[in-house]
């Protein structure tokens, strides 16, 4: 059975179902230096979103074999550059990091060829560079003063980029401020060997800037075994005990300097997880070949996701590589790519604790075009009894847009009233702190719904010339039961009674929201122009968590998003407008030759229906 027939199968099964129912200038190097950092939009002809959830911190380690002396070849780091240059978008990159050891000596020659080839990133995605043993006098710390690595990587490189913050006095220690997953973020690049003046120069920075996640990055931090266990070097230990354990935004921290890769969890003294690494290729093949490491934080799956390849074997024909450039290309081990559980708002909870977000009244959430608006708080009702018990039959919700489309709640065959009960839970981002719990199932089927009137005017809204519909659910935790195909939302009336002739059962309504067997959104719609039924699938919803639906329909056709995300099975097909047929609107179930079986599972928060596509930044969820 293919994924068309499977899909065929599902709708059946859904109706027959519910029928039972450049480096220049200067800059200061003060600890308090504070940047102008606000991230910019487009760089370089390549776009970076500062706001979304998912983007990437790229790890370049020691590149030292790629400048030694005469048998120098930087190609394998620009083909790195370039990669990153040309992903920025894709792979959201806020920012890149190295880890030191740059060159093999030093020297003037390797540094300035080293310089020469960071202009290929330079102004193009924001970076910072930090002093390995190779790269200066190892037997110096920050102190050392003037150096050929100075003049070509200190603080005058950085002076332009968005994210630099400022440097200590000496040059060689510099911090990031970046902007990503819509909060900022903290990036410290620390010399492999820190004076006392250095540690106190980290701290006021941390201390200037409380309320950062921060990732310190420096060159020698810890080395491993062959298994990939790693503990803290001399030096390592030394920024432990003197910065790191006491400073509980430090939450990943980064080094290079041994092989092999490597990485360990250690606690904090305030008992939190501080998850250090050891990245370094230097001993693969051409000098690890420019490998970078690529961190993809994900703020919506609490992860980041890990993994390591070279670009520059990545962009040869697969038929031209040779056997050692075809085994460097990823790296797939478990020191190499992995994954990362983090619950980013408990970890950051006890210096940037979340704020709750307050209610918004109605008048800050009706955009031009708001045809129906509804919440379920005091504002929503004609009558709230509480903040929980069941929710009466005589109970009115009033559609705050003010165009009349009240909503009346009835309660489907012998249901009782625990059916439908007020609730103070949910969505952090939803206008009103308020929902509805539904216990909506079958054998034998119940549930409650919410209907306007039969003369609302909601009810013969065609939307030709476009629409967005959102509301906000959440399903159980254990999610029990049958509760295949049920409805969220939908219009009642049967499409065969719109002329549309291209669904397999005229018996259908013209336009419903469900949840299939395996959790998946369903969005259909018989358009009003179009004789078609253009159907949206998402991926499968999470359970115990709230999550933002937004149908979008420009009068073209229909975009569904989950979470502010477009998800990848909305129909090309062209959709104009609802076939609807001026029976009501309903929220809690879906109908099926005009009766009603099962109704919803879960809570459903705040829904609103506007008479325009509007963008994802003016949905519900958006923050001023």
């Amino acid at each position: 059975m293919n994924a068309a027939e499977r899909n065929q199968l599902g709708r059946r099964t859904l109706l027959r179902a519910t029928a039972v129912v450049s480096a220049a200038g200067t800059v200061a190097v003060t600890s308090g230096t504070t940047p102008g950092h606000a991230a910019t939009a487009k760089s370089g002809g390549h776009r970076y979103d500062q706001d979304s959830p998912r983007f990437s911190l790229a790890v370049l380690p020691d590149t030292q074999y790629l400048f030694d002396a005469d048998s120098a070849d930087p190609e394998p780091l620009r083909a790195t550059f370039r990669y990153l240059v040309s992903q920025r978008e894709d792979a959201n990159i806020a920012f890149m990091t190295h880890l030191g050891d740059v060159t093999e000596h030093g020297s003037r020659d390797e540094i300035a060829l080293a310089a020469s080839t960071f202009g290929t990133i330079h102004g193009k995605v924001p970076y910072s560079v930090l002093a390995g043993n190779h790269d200066i006098d190892s037997s110096t710390d920050d102190q050392r003063g003037d150096s050929a690595y100075l003049d070509a990587f200190g603080p005058r490189r950085f002076s332009a980029m968005p994210t630099f913050g400022g440097a200590s006095s000496d040059g060689y220690n510099s911090y990031h401020v970046l902007t990503a997953g819509g909060r900022e973020w903290l990036v410290l690049a620390l010399d492999w060997r820190l004076s006392a003046s250095g540690l106190s120069w980290a701290q006021k920075v941390l201390d200037a800037h409380p309320t950062l996640p921060a990732i310190l990055t420096t060159h020698d931090l810890v080395w491993a075994d062959d298994e990939g266990s790693a503990q803290l070097s001399d030096n390592g230990r030394r920024l432990w005990d003197g910065l790191i354990r006491g400073n509980d935004q430090i939450f990943l921290a980064l080094g290079g300097h041994y092989w092999p890769p490597g990485r360990t969890v250690l606690t904090n003294d305030e008992g939190n997880d501080v998850h250090v690494h050891i990245t370094n290729y230097q001993d693969r093949y051409y000098g690890g070949a420019g490998m970078i490491r690529l961190y993809a934080f994900d703020l919506v799956r609490n992860v980041i996701d890990v993994e390591t390849f070279s670009p520059w074997f990545l962009s040869r024909d697969p038929e031209k590589r040779t056997p050692l450039e075809a085994e460097t290309i990823e790296l797939t081990g478990p020191t190499d790519r992995f994954s990362l559980g983090i619950d980013f708002e408990r970890r950051f909870s006890g210096f940037a604790p979340v704020v709750p977000r307050k209610p918004r009244p109605a008048s800050e959430v009706m955009p031009r075009g708001t045809l129906a608006y509804w919440r379920f708080d005091a504002s929503g009702t004609a009558s709230r009894e509480g903040t929980d018990g069941p929710v009466g039959t005589e109970t009115v919700v009033r559609d705050l847009s003010g165009h009349g489309n009240d909503l009346r709640v009835t309660r489907l065959h012998d249901s009782k009233p625990e059916i439908l009960t007020w609730s103070g839970d949910h969505h952090r981002d939803q206008p009103a702190h308020a929902s509805l719990r539904f216990d909506g199932g079958k054998a034998p089927d119940r549930g409650a719904t919410l209907t306007t009137s039969a003369t609302a005017p909601l009810n013969s809204e065609k939307f030709t010339s476009g629409y967005t519909i959102e509301t906000f659910i959440k399903l159980p935790e254990p999610f029990e039961g049958d509760h295949a195909w049920m409805g969220i939302l939908s219009w009642e009336g049967r499409n065969g009674d719109a002329g549309k002739t291209t669904g397999w059962s005229p018996d259908e309504p013209t336009c419903s929201l469900n949840v299939t067997p395996e959790r998946f959104l369903q969005f259909v719609v018989y358009p009003q122009v179009q004789d078609a039924d253009p159907t949206s699938w998402s991926h499968a919803l999470p359970v115990g968590r709230w999550t933002h639906i937004a149908v979008v329909n420009d009068g073209h056709h229909t975009v569904v998003y989950v979470d502010g995300s477009k998800i990848a099975r909305n129909p090309g097909q062209p959709s104009t407008g609802i076939a609807t047929l001026g029976k009501p609107f309903v929220i809690g179930a879906t109908q099926f030759e005009e009766k009603f079986g099962q109704g919803f599972y879960g809570w459903i928060g705040d829904t609103r229906i506007v008479k325009r596509a509007l963008a994802p930044k003016d949905f519900m969820t958006a923050r001023a």
